[in-house]
């Protein structure tokens, strides 16, 4: 629907319980009697009641467009004859919201410009001047914090997007530079200008057709010979690894290429192109497009100061970061949670404490499914986890005097704690921000799985790699000996708790596109098929893809 229809979309979405007419019906009421008292005088004078007549009837059912325009005596700010630079600067933000990935027909930029062209009255005037002012709030929302609302895409991405207060926002712009007060509306980061200039990268690519042809094979690897690899080696040349140039046998070079192309997207870069890399690989750069949209998305649902030190846990790549003042001064890679039931959700808190040498007290969840099957096939599995069963008063249960048999999975009644041990299935500390989801960053020592490319295997929280080295680095901005600290009290084998004295913010998030500080592009599978339910509903939102012709 054109933003100039005759419902308007802050009409449709205002907030509940706001009742236009309480608000409007003196304001109409006021400047009616004023306009009948002056009929008989000056027709500018005219024209103005008549102006300010519309502006308070179209802004009725807006409180905070209403009140803005109230504030201001029903002074115009973009159909007066000194706001042609407010006007010129919204248009041409408009004529380039889709540079950002905006939907170009939510805007309806040939209509607002024609509009300018001419009054045919005063109510008009106003009317146009209200329209403008509920599409600038429009935009302004849109490129600021994002098109979309992340919960009504799917349960598990709980993040809120920072929406600005409106008749803020609409009192600050009229006090500030218009240009000036426009760029500085979508996130300032190094982030999102890097993936700007990848988005404008990729639809060039696109409008060229892609990398060519796909490579037709399940796998290959030095040794190989034939169409296959030179298709392999010709697809990555158009990606922008290696040359096209080269013997049609799987060289060095193209060991070399795959390598790099591997880093790039997150893989083992052994130089052998398997199956997990071939279909990376053969990617559509259409696929890849979009996946930068989408990413420019994300990153509006965070504009806003996410700490001078934070972590970033990027569920997609399998990582876990911490940035102080805009550098990434640690890494490590990660496992979350497996796609479905035990998928690992998207949200934000604060970092509060870890635990050395904890115990894992096991999910209701997890006992009756994984747990109370042992237990029936054997009572004493319990003792060789260096497990023990409590009950509902947390009296310590003997396992063996129990027929497991009379329990099943939705009643079994008891509860497990595994003990502070080298082979707990916290590992040897865990990392806390308390949150509705029992998520929590641990230790793990199922170690070959960091080894995997794809490492969806947990039941929701997140093992990490380098537990000790993520323990240092927290520690270190209260403590001179960080290292010290935290392994005199591994040492003692006591269960303890070790307070962050600074809560440091945490962001779980998913992106499958980024570019990094050195240029270069980073992509990843969509292990849990949400890029494509974030796409669906910026189509909806009247999103396109663009694809153009260098």
């Amino acid at each position: 629907m054109s933003f100039f229809s005759s419902t308007p979309a802050a009409v449709r979405s205002r907030p509940s319980g706001f009742a236009p007419d309480r608000f409007a019906i003196p304001i109409l009421m006021a400047l009616a009697i004023g306009l009948v008292h002056i009929l008989g005088s000056a027709p500018a004078r005219a024209q103005s009641t008549a102006f300010k007549l519309a502006i308070a009837e179209a802004a009725a059912r807006d409180k905070d467009i209403a009140a803005f325009y109230k504030a201001r005596a029903y002074a115009p700010i973009w159909t007066g004859g000194r706001d042609r630079q407010r006007r010129r600067a919204l248009l041409d933000a408009l004529k380039h919201a889709p540079d950002h990935g905006l939907p170009e027909g939510r805007y309806d930029f040939t209509t607002v410009r024609q509009s300018f062209s001419g009054f045919k009255s005063a109510r008009a005037r106003g009317q146009l001047e209200v329209k403008t002012t509920r599409l600038f709030l429009q935009y302004a929302t849109d490129i600021q914090s994002g098109i979309l609302e992340p919960r009504r895409i799917d349960k598990n991405m709980t993040l809120r997007p920072p929406r600005r207060d409106r008749l803020q926002l609409l009192q600050a712009f009229a006090q500030s530079d218009p240009r000036g007060f426009i760029r500085a509306l979508p996130p300032q980061t190094p982030d999102y200008r890097r993936l700007l200039k990848e988005k404008a990268r990729m639809e060039r690519i696109v409008g060229r057709g892609g990398w060519g042809q796909i490579v037709r094979a399940r796998a290959l690897k030095p040794g190989s010979s034939g169409a296959a690899v030179m298709g392999l080696r010709q697809r990555l040349a158009a990606m922008g690894y290696g040359t096209r140039l080269g013997a049609n046998s799987y060289d060095q070079s193209l060991v070399n290429a795959v390598a790099q192309f591997q880093r790039d997207a997150g893989l083992n870069a052994d130089g052998i192109a398997g199956a997990t890399t071939l279909a990376a690989i053969n990617t559509p750069a259409s696929t890849r497009l979009m996946q930068v949209v989408i990413g420019l998305e994300r990153l509006r649902w965070l504009n806003k100061p996410l700490g001078a030190r934070h972590i970033i846990v990027n569920e997609a790549a399998f990582s876990a970061t911490i940035v102080d003042n805009g550098k990434t001064t640690f890494e490590t890679r990660v496992v979350v949670g497996q796609p479905g039931r035990w998928r690992t959700p998207e949200f934000e808190k604060k970092m509060t404490h870890m635990i050395i040498n904890p115990s894992w007290y096991v999910p209701t969840s997890i006992a009756g499914k994984e747990y109370l099957p042992l237990l029936k096939k054997n009572p004493n599995a319990l003792t060789r986890q260096d497990m023990v069963m409590t009950d509902s008063s947390g009296q310590e249960i003997n396992p063996t005097q129990l027929d497991f048999n009379a329990y099943t999975e939705t009643n079994f009644p008891f509860s497990l704690r595994q003990k502070p041990s080298g082979g707990n299935a916290l590992g040897k500390v865990k990392f806390l921000f308390p949150n509705k989801h029992a998520i929590y960053l641990h230790d793990t020592p199922s170690k070959s799985l960091f080894g995997r490319d794809i490492r969806t295997f947990s039941h929701g929280c997140v093992r990490v790699q380098k537990p000790f080295e993520l323990a240092y680095a927290l520690l270190s901005k209260q403590t001179a000996q960080p290292k010290k600290l935290f392994n005199d009290i591994l040492a003692t084998g006591e269960e303890t708790r070790v307070n962050l004295k600074t809560p440091v913010p945490i962001y779980l998030v998913y992106r499958t596109a980024w570019v990094s500080a050195d240029g270069r592009a980073h992509y990843r599978a969509d292990s849990y098929k949400v890029d494509n339910k974030v796409y669906a509903a910026l189509r909806k939102a009247g999103v396109v893809l663009r694809g153009q012709r260098s």
